[in-house]
This record gives C-alpha cells, structure tokens and sequence, in this order.
C-alpha cells in the first residue's frame, strides 16, 4: 500500500557531453553521474542502451584516456 503522494518517481539523470563536441554531435558520447555509477550512451541514441560504470572503474578509464 502507497500512502498519498509517496509513490517514488524516477528521475532521469542531468546528461552533458565535452565541450570538445562539435555543434552537429555526431559523434559524441554522454555522460551523467548518480549517487552510484556514471551513465555513458550514445548522443545519436538517447533513448537506446546506456553503459554502467562504478566510481572506481569510471576513475580508472578517465585516468588511462587522459593519459594518451
């Protein structure tokens, strides 16, 4: 049994993508972060599959990448 108005409601992450991004955002990956993971997907397919990563895992692939 719900109480009135403590149904809980899902709320879609805040997504941003780099500021390297070019105006047309072809090819461009987003991402937003909740208390738990950071959310990767595809700008081109919002709506479509989204990659999960914990904290430590997400630090670990920024730390490789900014090192190339």
């Amino acid at each position: 049994m719900n109480a009135a108005g403590s149904e809980s409601v899902a709320t879609e992450p805040a997504w941003f993508k780099s500021s390297y991004s070019g105006a047309e955002g072809g090819q461009c990956l987003e991402i937003a972060a909740t208390s738990e993971t950071v959310l990767v997907r595809d700008s081109k397919r919002p709506a479509e599959a989204r990659l999960s990563f914990g904290a430590e895992a997400w630090a670990g692939f920024v730390q490789m990448a900014a090192a190339r």
